[in-house]
This record gives C-alpha cells, sequence and structure tokens, in this order.
C-alpha cells in the first residue's frame, strides 16, 4: 500500500526530464543519445507517474521528433558519401 501512496504524491521527476530533453534536443540540436535518453524516460514516467502523464506525452512526442530529426539527417550525409564517390574510393 505504501507503493501506490507514493505514486500519488506528486512526483514528475521523469516526465519532466523527458520533457526538457525533448525541448532542449529541438531547440540546441543535442547528440544523438539524448533524445534516446529523453524518449526512455517519458515512456517509463507514463506507468510510474499517472500524474504527469500530459508531460510525458510531450516528451516523448518532442524526443521522437528530435530522433526522427537526428535519423534524416545521417541518411543524408550518408547518401552524400555514397553519391559522391568518396565511398567507392573517387569512382
Amino acid at each position: 500500500m505504501t507503493n501506490r501512496n507514493a505514486s500519488l504524491t506528486g512526483r514528475t521527476t521523469y516526465a519532466t526530464a523527458s520533457f526538457v530533453l525533448g525541448i532542449c534536443s529541438l531547440i540546441a540540436g543535442w547528440i544523438f543519445i539524448a533524445p534516446l535518453v529523453g524518449l526512455v524516460l517519458g515512456v517509463k514516467s507514463r506507468g510510474r507517474e499517472p500524474q504527469a502523464r500530459t508531460m510525458s506525452g510531450w516528451g516523448i512526442a518532442l524526443n521522437a521528433i528530435a530522433l526522427f530529426g537526428w535519423i534524416v539527417v545521417l541518411i543524408l550525409i550518408a547518401g552524400g558519401y555514397i553519391l559522391s564517390g568518396w565511398w567507392w574510393g573517387g569512382m
């Protein structure tokens, strides 16, 4: 019963961390790892912190957008290397 009472006290640590990482990842363009950590924290918060569902939802969405942006950038960079001939030894 103490676990249930502890979850109702208003702790929103994971949701807040996920939300902040999502905003910082979008604004500052942080490394690829920050959106991954924020996404994990947001999903973790969804089950553990029911009073912070909105904030964890925003954290998940912002981190997913930042992660998608990084994936697009990496694909474009890889495509540029392949199309430039650098990958094939300067053809």
